[in-house]
């Protein structure tokens, strides 16, 4: 059933207000703080935010992107969080029925939010999004697609893969190539995702890091040997494949 144009505004808020809690996620996560306590407050004179102050874009915008006491400036980071969150609630709803695939797919959704902007900062893919992600994964797969068979071997295979790449890169080169935490996040994604999606995130993500990491050669910012956070190349191309992995898959077998 196709949603509804009301259905999809209602979806798109939903995902504004869910966003304004990733931004907390996203902030909090990596520096081992308690996403529901305390309330929210200005990161430089830690005044606590007013609910009025806390409209998904709407008080960033009003405020000018400044605390309303101190004026130090606000990041852009919120609003677009919050912004790319609703954006994906109002695709994912588009394209999947209501029921359980609709709560899953969301779920990893703000899951592959959280992780894009973590790795990109921080260069971390915290265990606390991933290993229950994958449990997660798992139990929606044994009620909706992809079936808990694709499921567990899109965990097993996902998981497997990369840690063998990342084993044999270090027995070649003595040094670490890829992150424990990339190998983890594949998993999830290959338990929400099922093994073929999960294929295909993969080579969305090699491909699109190779391009990043060659046009940063060319640009002279970087090196053969710049880290480049994986996990957010593994977000967008689970996002592409979650929302449309199916008709690229059946564009690909098409040549054979």
């Amino acid at each position: 059933m196709i949603a509804t144009p009301l259905q999809l505004v209602v979806a798109g808020l939903f995902g504004l207000v869910i966003g304004s809690f990733l931004n907390v996620c996203i902030y909090r996560l990596p520096r081992g703080k308690s996403v529901v306590f305390p309330p929210s407050a200005c990161g430089s004179c830690q005044r606590e935010l007013r609910w009025f102050e806390n409209i998904p874009v709407v008080s960033w915008v009003v405020l000018g992107g400044r605390c309303a006491r101190c004026k130090a400036p606000i990041s852009v980071q919120y609003p677009l969080v919050e912004l790319v969150t609703g954006a994906i609630f109002v695709a994912t709803a588009a394209v999947t029925p209501v029921g359980p695939l609709l709560a899953a797919r969301l779920l990893f959704g703000c899951a592959l939010v959280v992780l894009f902007a973590i790795d990109l900062e921080h260069q971390i893919l915290p265990n606390v999004i991933t290993l229950p992600g994958i449990a997660v994964g798992l139990t929606f797969a044994l009620v909706g697609p992809p079936g808990w068979r694709s499921a567990l071997i899109g965990a097993l295979v996902g998981g497997g893969v990369l840690y063998a790449i990342a084993a044999g890169y270090y027995y070649v080169r003595h040094e670490d190539g890829l992150g424990m935490g990339d190998v983890k996040m594949l998993a999830m994604i290959g338990a929400f995702l099922g093994w073929p999606h999960m294929l295909l995130t993969l080579v969305l993500a090699s491909f699109s890091g190779a391009f990043v990491g060659l046009a940063m050669i060319a640009l002279q910012r970087g090196s053969m040997k710049y880290a480049l956070p994986f996990g957010t190349f593994l977000a967008v191309g689970a996002l592409a494949a979650m929302l449309a992995g199916q008709p690229i898959i059946d564009w690909y077998a098409g040549f054979y």
